[in-house]
């Protein structure tokens, strides 16, 4: 399926994504699905200001505004864009998606908000649907009411969520992850009950080196082919049965996914390169004290502590200035490098819509497999990859011994600290950088604090 467009529009919508975010694999899909459906889309790209929407959906008189965003701290841009709206007294119908909302924000929070229609697509499809609705067409043709578009936007997926998905916890809580919702002070140093009596591992170095000299092969073969598959490529198992949808993977996805790992290698479309490194650190309070090879305080970091419950921070799993001892805290950064997301562009600016869709999503999903092949070697490293499972599926879902937390997922949601952690690897080294928004450039790049800690998992603030 190739982007295509028809005379005349059934409808119009403005699409962006939001300020401070650089992902747009959802929008451009959102882009695609709508303009083969018959509607006219003008895609503003990303980082887009709400003055910069509200500009363009004056200018075309779209019937609709379509925000898209997959960090946390963009659902909080959406809020405040809705804000705005009110104060300004526009009512245009908005249809809102991305990784980090859910339905119950939207229809629970943010719909009461806005004085105009707000609804949740939770993918493409149901941005579709969502539109037919608002326009007064239903599947058949016929006309609908437009209160009747939340629901045609379908059951949430019933499917296990993993790897990055996992991070945000998506379907398992009503908020979206990181949002400051809760209920009461995240920044009180009650501290929970991980156990501080742990043995601490002792690393192969003190500092940070590169490596890039990693196989494609390998990065491949810790792919997440589930989120690849389902997520990034929309093939859905739904109501079919297991055995069919075993023979759709066997026979359409599995043949495109092979030839095109082998076109990646033989065009050197991705190039794995990763920073790391280990340091010693003690904890205090909620701050996490990283140390010099002077053990002479070098960075300090900040993290949220959960206002009731179990009193979760990710300082506690880090041994205390209290004790006495030296604790030691990894930190990754991983990139498949900027060609990706140059030939990426250039697939979809050339309407290339299949190519862009399959090339695009196994790009980002080869960034976090490298990012999970890395883990583990930091694991190996550290002596603690015993407790590893055997099946890489069963990795996916955190069975080994501790964590690794990227920015701006809800344990650590301070976009900020990306500072910090270059300060700490300079990532300039694998030509990784830093946007005025916190996000790494190019977008097929991810980092994270690594914890060794036995009790370590994924957790909110909330």
């Amino acid at each position: 399926m190739e982007k295509k467009s028809g005379a005349t529009a059934k409808g119009k919508m403005v699409l962006a994504t939001v300020k401070g975010d650089v992902h747009d694999i959802g929008k451009n899909l959102v882009d695609i699905i709508l303009t083969n459906n018959g509607y006219k889309v003008f895609n503003l790209g990303i980082k887009q200001t709400i003055d910069n929407i509200l500009a363009a959906y004056e200018e075309h008189q779209a019937d609709a505004i379509g925000m898209s965003g997959l960090l946390v701290k963009s659902t909080l841009i959406m809020k405040e864009n809705l804000e705005l709206m009110n104060e300004r007294g526009i009512k245009v119908p908005v249809v809102l998606g991305g990784a980090a909302l859910t339905r119950r924000y939207v229809e629970d929070d943010l719909k009461s908000l806005y004085k105009g229609q707000l609804y949740y697509a939770r993918d493409a499809f149901a941005g579709l649907h969502t539109m037919d609705k608002l326009v007064g067409i239903d599947g058949n043709g016929q006309a609908a009411s437009a209160v009747d578009a939340a629901k045609s936007a379908g059951e949430e997926d019933l499917e296990d969520l993993i790897g990055e998905e996992a991070k945000l916890g998506i379907r398992k809580a009503a908020r979206p992850r990181g949002a400051s919702r809760a209920s009461g002070d995240t920044s009180h140093t009650i501290r929970s009950g991980v156990n501080t009596d742990v043995s601490i591992p002792v690393p192969p170095f003190i500092g940070s080196r590169v490596v890039d000299d990693i196989s494609l092969d390998d990065v491949f073969s810790f792919v997440n082919e589930t989120a690849l598959f389902k997520g990034q490529w929309q093939f859905k198992q739904g109501r079919t049965s297991a055995e069919e949808y075993q023979a759709l993977v066997a026979n359409k996805v599995r043949p495109v996914y092979e030839e095109l790992k082998e076109r990646i290698k033989r065009e050197k479309l991705l190039s794995p390169k990763v920073v790391y490194g280990y340091f010693h650190c003690q904890s205090e309070g909620n701050d996490l004290v990283v140390f010099d090879e002077n053990d002479t305080e070098r960075i300090r970091f900040t993290f949220p502590r959960q206002p009731a419950g179990g009193h979760l921070c990710l300082a506690d799993f880090f041994a205390s200035r209290e004790s006495g001892k030296k604790d030691v805290v990894g930190f990754h950064l991983v990139t498949v490098g900027r060609r990706a997301s140059e030939y990426a562009h250039e697939l979809f600016k050339s309407d290339n819509y299949s190519d862009y869709l399959y090339f695009h999503g196994l790009s980002v999903e080869a960034a976090e497999a490298l990012a999970e092949l890395w883990h583990k070697r930091i694991r190996e490293e550290l002596g603690i990859a015993g407790a590893d499972a055997k099946l890489l599926t069963r990795l996916f879902h955190q069975e080994y011994q501790g964590s690794r937390y990227s920015f701006g997922y809800p344990a650590c949601p301070n976009l900020e600290d990306q500072e910090k952690l270059f300060a700490l690897l300079d990532p300039s080294r694998i030509d990784v950088a830093l946007t005025e928004e916190f996000q790494l450039e190019p977008e097929q790049s991810t980092s994270a604090i690594i914890v060794h800690h036995p009790e370590a998992k994924y957790f909110s603030i909330e």
